[in-house]
């Protein structure tokens, strides 16, 4: 069940953008209502398309076709606007708690209708975090990635072998993945947070699982002849 609560905070989509990208966000508040507030309060100028509460009931904020403002200061392949380029989705998660079943249920019928809509491919499908290292982490370890990977929904690198440890040849792999990153620690966190939730916080080195899983990923992707990532 989808209920329309209009936020006032949202604009056109810059130089003519559509959504290549959806984004997952968590609240990080007590309850949905309050971040319905949230949301649709003009002072604080956020906001979202989509709110899903833990019931698994989904808010729509703001039209797929404007602009909300959800992503903030960051990039992602080699998109600084990533508000005019992305749908925003609102998690109602404080954080540190498993998302629960109906809110996760309801997620992926959401996201194969938009999918459907916009031509997104699973690889569009991304964290905040994703574009925002060291200032995002939601929607944090707690997240289900490998759900939606297997719903085909977004994508879970699946290497076979460790590879060799090699930071450079891992930040060049990350960035080909669409991160703007070049703090070796950073980005190894920011890798981890969403596809090593179990290896997150251990002040462990680069290994060569975080290297086989850029390498997996970047293989994903391809680089035009000026060397730009596409």
């Amino acid at each position: 069940m989808t209920t329309l609560r209009q936020s006032p905070n949202f604009g056109p989509r810059r130089d003519g953008a559509t959504p290549k990208f959806v984004v997952i966000h968590y609240t990080a508040m007590a309850d949905c209502e309050g971040a319905i507030r949230a949301l649709c309060d003009p002072v604080r100028e956020v906001s979202a398309h989509y709110l899903i509460g833990r019931d698994g009931h989904c808010h729509a904020l703001v039209d797929e076709a404007m602009r909300a403002w959800h992503a903030g200061a960051g990039a992602w392949r080699g998109i600084t606007d990533m508000n005019s380029h992305s749908i925003g989705i609102e998690l109602d998660n404080c954080g540190f708690s498993p998302f629960s079943a109906p809110l996760m249920d309801q997620l992926c019928v959401l996201l194969r209708e938009i999918m459907a809509r916009w031509d997104i491919p699973p690889e569009g499908v991304i964290g905040h975090s994703d574009l925002a290292p060291g200032r995002k982490i939601d929607p944090g370890p707690r997240f289900d990635w490998a759900r939606l990977a297997r719903e085909g929904l977004a994508i879970m690198p699946k290497p076979r072998i460790a590879l060799a440890i090699d930071p450079p040849r891992f930040m060049t792999d990350c960035a080909q993945i669409g991160y703007h990153v070049d703090d070796l620690s950073l980005m190894r966190d920011t890798l981890r947070r969403r596809y090593r939730p179990h290896a997150l916080g251990k002040a462990a080195p680069l290994d060569g699982w975080d290297c086989a899983i850029a390498a997996d990923l970047a293989a994903r992707f391809g680089v035009d002849r000026a060397g730009h990532v596409t």
